[in-house]
Protein backbone atom coordinates (compact mmCIF):
# COMPACT_ATOMS: atom_id res chain seq x y z
CA UNK A 1 0.00 0.00 0.00
CA UNK A 2 0.87 3.48 -0.80
CA UNK A 3 -0.05 5.53 1.57
CA UNK A 4 -0.06 3.19 4.55
CA UNK A 5 1.06 5.87 7.70
CA UNK A 6 2.56 8.78 8.30
CA UNK A 7 6.15 7.92 9.62
CA UNK A 8 6.35 5.09 6.45
CA UNK A 9 5.83 8.30 4.26
CA UNK A 10 8.82 10.26 6.15
CA UNK A 11 10.88 7.32 5.65
CA UNK A 12 10.36 7.09 2.14
CA UNK A 13 11.16 11.10 1.82
CA UNK A 14 14.43 10.71 3.71
CA UNK A 15 15.45 7.96 1.24
CA UNK A 16 15.25 9.63 -1.60
CA UNK A 17 16.87 12.41 -0.32
CA UNK A 18 19.74 10.98 1.66
CA UNK A 19 22.96 9.46 0.29
CA UNK A 20 25.98 7.60 1.21
CA UNK A 21 28.64 10.86 2.81
CA UNK A 22 25.28 12.50 3.60
CA UNK A 23 25.78 14.37 7.07
CA UNK A 24 22.21 13.98 8.64
CA UNK A 25 20.12 14.74 11.78
CA UNK A 26 17.89 12.78 14.44
CA UNK A 27 16.54 15.50 16.23
CA UNK A 28 14.35 13.36 18.29
CA UNK A 29 16.32 9.90 19.10
CA UNK A 30 13.72 8.26 21.64
CA UNK A 31 14.48 4.37 20.88
CA UNK A 32 16.68 4.98 18.01
CA UNK A 33 14.75 3.72 15.08
CA UNK A 34 15.21 7.25 13.36
CA UNK A 35 19.23 7.26 14.08
CA UNK A 36 19.47 3.33 12.99
CA UNK A 37 17.70 4.12 9.68
CA UNK A 38 19.72 7.07 9.22
CA UNK A 39 23.20 5.59 9.91
CA UNK A 40 22.05 3.04 7.38
CA UNK A 41 21.74 5.72 4.26
CA UNK A 42 24.45 7.82 5.09
CA UNK A 43 27.27 4.89 4.57
CA UNK A 44 30.71 4.24 6.22
CA UNK A 45 31.35 8.22 4.98
CA UNK A 46 28.29 9.37 6.44
CA UNK A 47 27.46 11.15 10.05
CA UNK A 48 24.31 10.82 12.12
CA UNK A 49 24.01 13.41 14.59
CA UNK A 50 20.97 11.74 17.49
CA UNK A 51 19.70 14.36 20.08
CA UNK A 52 17.17 13.64 23.05
CA UNK A 53 16.84 15.06 26.60
CA UNK A 54 16.50 11.92 28.19
CA UNK A 55 19.58 9.59 29.02
CA UNK A 56 17.39 6.41 28.54
CA UNK A 57 16.59 7.57 24.93
CA UNK A 58 20.46 8.05 24.57
CA UNK A 59 20.58 4.29 26.25
CA UNK A 60 18.43 2.81 23.84
CA UNK A 61 19.79 4.22 20.86
CA UNK A 62 22.91 3.18 21.79
CA UNK A 63 22.65 -0.14 22.63
CA UNK A 64 20.47 -0.41 19.44
CA UNK A 65 23.67 1.20 17.13
CA UNK A 66 26.02 -1.30 18.87
CA UNK A 67 23.53 -4.57 18.13
CA UNK A 68 23.60 -3.05 14.37
CA UNK A 69 27.57 -2.73 14.34
CA UNK A 70 26.79 1.25 13.15
CA UNK A 71 27.96 3.59 16.64
CA UNK A 72 30.72 4.77 15.10
CA UNK A 73 28.78 6.56 12.33
CA UNK A 74 26.68 8.17 15.23
CA UNK A 75 27.26 10.85 17.89
CA UNK A 76 24.78 10.58 20.53
CA UNK A 77 24.17 13.64 22.07
CA UNK A 78 22.25 14.15 25.49
CA UNK A 79 20.98 17.58 25.05
CA UNK A 80 17.53 19.36 23.37
CA UNK A 81 17.30 19.36 19.63
CA UNK A 82 16.90 23.30 19.92
CA UNK A 83 20.63 23.41 20.63
CA UNK A 84 21.13 21.35 17.19
CA UNK A 85 23.77 24.53 16.34
CA UNK A 86 26.65 23.90 19.09
CA UNK A 87 27.12 20.41 17.63
CA UNK A 88 26.24 19.90 13.99
CA UNK A 89 28.20 21.77 10.76
CA UNK A 90 26.56 23.42 7.73
CA UNK A 91 25.62 21.61 5.01
CA UNK A 92 23.42 18.88 6.49
CA UNK A 93 20.92 16.61 4.09
CA UNK A 94 18.12 15.62 6.67
CA UNK A 95 16.64 16.59 9.84
CA UNK A 96 14.23 13.87 11.46
CA UNK A 97 11.73 14.38 14.33
CA UNK A 98 9.04 12.52 15.71
CA UNK A 99 7.04 15.19 18.14
CA UNK A 100 5.60 13.95 20.97
CA UNK A 101 6.80 11.70 23.99
CA UNK A 102 9.15 8.41 24.52
CA UNK A 103 7.38 5.65 23.27
CA UNK A 104 6.75 3.77 26.79
CA UNK A 105 8.47 6.73 28.61
CA UNK A 106 6.94 9.41 31.05
CA UNK A 107 4.14 11.67 29.12
CA UNK A 108 5.38 14.54 30.93
CA UNK A 109 8.65 14.41 29.30
CA UNK A 110 8.24 15.61 25.45
CA UNK A 111 8.72 18.40 23.09
CA UNK A 112 7.40 21.35 23.51
CA UNK A 113 6.03 24.13 20.45
CA UNK A 114 8.87 26.91 21.65
CA UNK A 115 12.15 24.28 21.94
CA UNK A 116 10.70 22.53 18.59
CA UNK A 117 10.19 25.57 16.79
CA UNK A 118 13.68 26.81 17.60
CA UNK A 119 14.91 23.63 16.12
CA UNK A 120 13.00 23.56 13.33
CA UNK A 121 14.49 26.87 12.01
CA UNK A 122 17.93 26.55 13.17
CA UNK A 123 17.56 23.02 11.02
CA UNK A 124 16.59 24.88 8.17
CA UNK A 125 19.94 27.04 8.55
CA UNK A 126 22.50 24.16 8.62
CA UNK A 127 20.40 22.46 5.66
CA UNK A 128 22.44 21.83 2.19
CA UNK A 129 20.46 23.42 -0.63
CA UNK A 130 17.63 20.57 -1.79
CA UNK A 131 17.93 19.96 1.63
CA UNK A 132 14.79 18.22 3.83
CA UNK A 133 13.40 18.83 7.60
CA UNK A 134 11.13 15.95 7.67
CA UNK A 135 8.34 15.88 11.28
CA UNK A 136 6.23 13.21 12.08
CA UNK A 137 3.80 14.93 14.64
CA UNK A 138 1.96 12.67 17.06
CA UNK A 139 -0.82 14.45 18.91
CA UNK A 140 -3.84 13.29 20.72
CA UNK A 141 -4.64 11.77 24.41
CA UNK A 142 -2.73 13.88 26.79
CA UNK A 143 -0.32 15.64 24.90
CA UNK A 144 0.77 17.53 21.58
CA UNK A 145 -2.40 19.59 21.04
CA UNK A 146 -0.69 22.78 21.50
CA UNK A 147 2.57 21.93 20.11
CA UNK A 148 0.93 20.75 16.77
CA UNK A 149 -1.26 24.10 16.45
CA UNK A 150 2.01 25.93 17.07
CA UNK A 151 4.13 24.41 14.55
CA UNK A 152 1.46 24.04 11.71
CA UNK A 153 0.50 28.09 12.18
CA UNK A 154 4.67 28.31 11.74
CA UNK A 155 5.01 26.35 8.55
CA UNK A 156 2.70 29.21 7.43
CA UNK A 157 5.00 32.17 8.16
CA UNK A 158 8.33 30.19 5.85
CA UNK A 159 9.02 32.12 3.09
CA UNK A 160 7.52 30.03 -0.35
CA UNK A 161 10.69 31.20 -2.07
CA UNK A 162 12.79 29.61 0.43
CA UNK A 163 11.31 27.21 1.69
CA UNK A 164 8.33 24.57 0.23
CA UNK A 165 5.99 22.68 3.01
CA UNK A 166 4.24 19.62 2.62
CA UNK A 167 1.86 18.85 4.53
CA UNK A 168 0.51 15.28 4.93
CA UNK A 169 -2.70 14.15 7.07
CA UNK A 170 -4.60 11.55 7.20
CA UNK A 171 -8.50 13.08 7.38
CA UNK A 172 -10.68 10.31 7.24
CA UNK A 173 -8.58 8.52 10.63
CA UNK A 174 -9.69 8.53 13.87
CA UNK A 175 -7.67 8.99 16.96
CA UNK A 176 -5.56 12.10 15.78
CA UNK A 177 -3.26 9.60 13.56
CA UNK A 178 0.16 11.67 12.97
CA UNK A 179 0.87 14.23 10.60
CA UNK A 180 3.92 13.99 8.25
CA UNK A 181 5.39 17.60 6.88
CA UNK A 182 8.33 17.90 5.19
CA UNK A 183 10.26 21.28 4.58
CA UNK A 184 12.45 21.51 1.56
CA UNK A 185 15.45 23.99 1.38
CA UNK A 186 14.87 25.77 -2.00
CA UNK A 187 18.10 28.18 -2.09
CA UNK A 188 21.47 28.16 0.02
Amino acid sequence: MLLTNSLNISHELVSKVVQHGDIVVDATMGNGNDTLFLAKLVGDEGRVYAFDVQQLALDNTRKRMVDAGLLDRTELILDGHQNIGKYVPKGIKAVMFNLGYLPKGDHNIGTKAATTIAAIEKSMELLCKAGIVMLVIYYGGDSGFDEKDAVMEYFKSLDCKKYTVLVHNFINQVNCPPIAVCIEKMID
